[in-house]
């Protein structure tokens, strides 16, 4: 019977490609714009109540260029205001950029246990 789960450096073994980590960085990099833009806009995506302060109005295509390769973002859009990730400052390199989502991601997981 194969196990449900896989450890984190046995997939990295087996894969071991670059896919990988664009993969992940893409998925960390996402989530962490969805909960910039939840606080922003002060309830989750597709709820509706008084403690609403903002609402998104569509995506827009970033390509983020990374050590790993380029990276393809849905930055959200709002309708009031604007929301840019501060991972993706317009003069950090890329390595520093990694390191930021890397680290960010790690401190919400961290807040959220």
């Amino acid at each position: 019977m194969a196990k449900p789960s896989i450890a984190l450096s046995e997939l990295v073994e087996k894969g071991g490609d670059v896919d990988f980590v664009r993969e992940m960085l893409q998925y960390a990099g996402q989530r962490i714009m969805e909960i910039d833009v939840e606080e922003l806009c002060g309830l989750p995506y597709g709820e509706r109540g008084p403690g609403r302060q903002n609402a998104r109005n569509g995506f827009r295509e970033r390509q983020w260029e990374t050590r790993s390769g380029t990276i393809g973002l849905r930055i959200p859009k709002l309708r009031k205001g604007s929301y840019f990730p501060a991972f993706l400052e317009p003069r950090r390199t890329a390595e520093k950029a990694l390191t930021a989502v890397i680290q960010e991601g790690r401190v919400r997981i961290i807040d959220v246990n």
